[in-house]
């Protein structure tokens, strides 16, 4: 669907990780934007889908809790296919609110045949949304009228963050996050939901030479052999393409060292995922 693109291309940087994989968010994310307007706080939640370990669980009841902490809710469908039971199941957990709920299609630069005409009347169908947006996330169009569209329907308050914080996390969970997008990138279908990243230690040397340790978990011994790659190939690669964007991000130069370890069936164990952080 390109929520986190959406976000990121609001704040005109990167800030929450990307992929062409369902279900890469797993943690509820805060993106702060602040114009000379007001200040707009997005939750970037992981989506809707059905929970199948407890890590899904946890997904899921972060993504459906932050639905009672929100103002404004944007719905966001791939305008370049066609809507499904999916969307008609997400419908009717937003039916239980009060909550204003946007329609925005995105990737409409994908999809020139007529969005309005051949979807918008199924999704009229199953809710009443108060407003409807065709957007490119990618290309930026149409992005001014959907962020006019919501900056009108926030209520009055104080900006809750200094101008110049755009996240809520901290740089650790920033780090461990775009390791994990690499990941996700570079390796085959079986990997994606089957990673976890731990940094361990994350400081800067005398010289100036930020240090990062990372260890990433897998459930099975095939898929670390698939990331460490033959002769490490693999790794060296994912290691290289995190290491360059780490360094864009925090500005400074990176040694990176990454290890791989074997932790069976960890997304089905609660100490587990309170140790990488969920459930805290």
């Amino acid at each position: 669907m390109g929520k986190s693109t959406l976000i990121n291309s609001f704040l005109g940087q990167k800030v929450l990780i990307v992929s062409p994989k369902p279900q890469t968010t797993r943690d509820r994310i805060q993106a702060i934007l602040t114009t000379e307007k007001g200040q707009i706080i997005f939750l970037d939640t992981p989506g809707m889908h059905k929970a199948r370990n407890k890590l899904g669980d946890y997904m899921v009841s972060s993504a459906t809790s932050s639905l009672k902490d929100v103002d404004l809710i944007l719905f966001v469908v791939d305008a370049s296919v066609s809507p499904g039971p999916g969307d008609a199941h997400i419908a009717g957990i937003l039916s239980k609110i009060k909550t204003p709920v946007f329609l925005v299609a995105n990737k409409i630069d994908l999809s020139r045949d007529g969005f309005a005409e051949k979807q918008l009347p199924f999704y009229r169908e199953i809710f009443n949304f108060k407003e409807f947006f065709t957007v490119s996330a990618l290309t930026g169009e149409n992005l001014d009228q959907l962020l006019h569209g919501i900056m009108a329907s926030m209520p009055p308050g104080p900006c809750y963050f200094p101008p110049e914080m755009v996240t809520d996390r901290p740089d650790k969970f920033l780090a461990g996050e775009i390791i994990r997008e690499k990941i996700i990138t570079c390796t085959r279908e079986e990997i994606p939901h089957s990673i976890a990243v731990l940094i361990n230690r994350m400081e800067p040397r005398d010289d100036g030479l930020l240090v990062i340790e990372a260890v990433v978990f897998v459930e099975k011994k095939s898929q670390k052999g698939i990331i460490i790659g033959k002769d490490g190939a693999m790794l060296k690669k994912i290691g290289t393409m995190a290491r360059v964007e780490l360094e864009k991000y925090f500005g400074k130069r990176l040694f990176l060292d990454i290890w791989v370890k074997v932790k069976k069936d960890w997304r089905q164990k609660e100490s587990v995922l309170r140790q990488l952080g969920y459930f805290n």
